[in-house]
């Protein structure tokens, strides 16, 4: 199968590509410099020149292959609702391409969005949600309703593992070195659900080569939910700092606009996802990859 690929040279991004290709797939990623085709080269797959703000570009490459998976998202959080708009703009101009065909379009959204009480399960809509990135899974619903073949892979808040550099955990990280302190908001009793990156891209493997059902949300969960309490405390004793708690006024101040993450309680079930795909992560979990040395690699 000949997969177009947005975001296939990130750190999520190039796991899947090495998963589609190990499986034999042929990989077509795209790549807006020249640095990220050479990356690609090396990996094996071939390039496709362009961006996610370049439609016909998009349209072009999506008509050209037999599936698309799009990983593609532009992380600049003082543009966040911009961002996201355009990300609904690449779904709509990628769908475009694929009306009228059988041709499978994998859509990654992520967990953190229906973060509420209790358990969040793939079961879970919020068409109105106030959140500017439910825009990525109302664009995913737009096409459904057009009779493309459309699924969304939802994230976990932390995707971790090697090569992790601008994740959550490395923020997290980073603030701990800044401030000299680990901080956790409310003795850390929230929760934050994980998976390892290796897990992930098989994940979008198994969803692309299974029997396909549109609509379908997965969950690339293998944590349901960590207590945040348990990250700072081993930052804490990874970096020699101390564990503090904080006040929901004092977070501000300590984490900046990360805060609304700190705080983020989102336990989520992943029971379904497995059973459907026949999923079962495997690699190490996220506080063994912070005892290890994914994340302080000068302790080696």
């Amino acid at each position: 199968m000949k997969v177009f690929v947005t975001g296939a040279t990130g750190f999520i991004g190039t796991a899947v590509t090495q998963q589609l290709i190990n499986a034999g797939h042929q990989v077509i990623g795209l790549a807006r410099s020249e640095k990220s085709a050479e990356k690609l080269i090396e990996t094996g797959a071939q390039v496709h020149h362009g961006d996610l703000s370049d439609p016909e570009s998009l349209k072009l490459a999506a008509a050209n292959a037999d599936a698309v998976i799009h990983l593609g998202f532009i992380h600049d959080f003082s543009r966040f609702e911009e961002m996201c708009k355009l990300d609904a703009k690449v779904i709509a101009a990628i769908g475009d391409a694929l009306i009228g065909t059988e041709k499978p379009f994998l859509i990654t959204s992520g967990t953190a969005l229906f973060a509420a009480e209790g358990i969040t399960t793939e079961n879970d809509r919020h068409a109105q949600h106030p959140h500017p990135r439910i825009a990525t899974e109302n664009a995913a619903d737009a096409l459904v309703s057009k009779g493309i073949k459309v699924a969304v892979i939802r994230l976990s808040p932390s995707v971790h593992g090697e090569g992790d550099r601008i994740g959550f955990v490395p923020m997290l990280i980073n603030i701990a070195r800044e401030r000299q302190t680990s901080a956790m908001i409310a003795g850390g009793q929230n929760h934050w659900p994980a998976v390892h990156r290796l897990d992930a891209a098989e994940l979008y493997l198994k969803a692309l080569e299974k029997p396909f059902q549109s609509g379908t949300r997965y969950h690339a969960v293998a944590e349901q939910g960590i207590p945040f309490s348990s990250i700072a405390e081993v930052i804490a004793a990874r970096l020699t700092v101390p564990l503090i708690s904080l006040s929901a006024e004092q977070a501000t101040e300590h984490f900046s606009w990360f805060s609304h993450f700190a705080q983020l309680d989102n336990q989520t079930s992943s029971q379904q996802t497995r059973a459907m795909l026949d999923w079962n992560p495997r690699h190490p979990s996220l506080l063994e990859d912070l005892h290890g040395d994914v994340y302080f690699p000068k302790d080696r």
